[in-house]
């Protein structure tokens, strides 16, 4: 577990309230979508593929908001459908998940967890996913960092 301060992101993005057993089908057709609006409009990616949770639940049938983002060096031009967002910098605990998507639960977030839960800190409530390499749906190997932010 790495503690550090997330950087300040400017994002296109779209927020849905989902389960977390819909967010692999959500996030295909978003992210495209997303990702035609910055070629079509030539912005300019600052960064991998983000996706910020709020209140992540422990189970598959609870619902939870999550935004798909996507850094943008700038977008005071863009008129697209999706929303732009500004995120503050936060403090986190971060940790890298190496993997197939099917263990990244057991074996990326439950780690960290423990961890926080054993140490001085709280959970703020928002949660992050950072796509660092994403190899497609069904690849066995994924670099994915995950981060909780912390409250003070």
């Amino acid at each position: 577990m790495e503690i550090k301060e997330a950087e300040p992101m400017l994002v296109l993005s779209a927020r849905r309230t989902l389960t977390i057993p819909q967010v692999k089908s959500v996030a295909a057709e978003i992210t495209a979508a997303i990702d035609a609006d910055i070629k079509r409009d030539h912005l300019e990616i600052a960064g991998p593929w983000v996706f910020v949770a709020q209140n992540l639940p422990k189970d598959g049938s609870t619902d939870f908001d999550v935004r798909f983002c996507r850094p943008v060096v700038s977008a005071s031009d863009y008129v697209g459908a999706f929303e732009t967002h500004q995120f503050e910098p936060i403090m986190v605990a971060s940790a890298i998940y190496q993997g197939p998507m099917r263990t990244l639960f057991t074996q990326g977030y439950a780690p960290l967890v423990r961890e926080i839960e054993h140490s001085r800190h709280t959970f703020s409530g928002e949660s992050r996913e950072i796509y660092h390499q994403w190899a497609g749906q069904g690849a066995k190997y994924h670099r994915i960092e995950i981060q909780f932010g912390l409250a003070y």
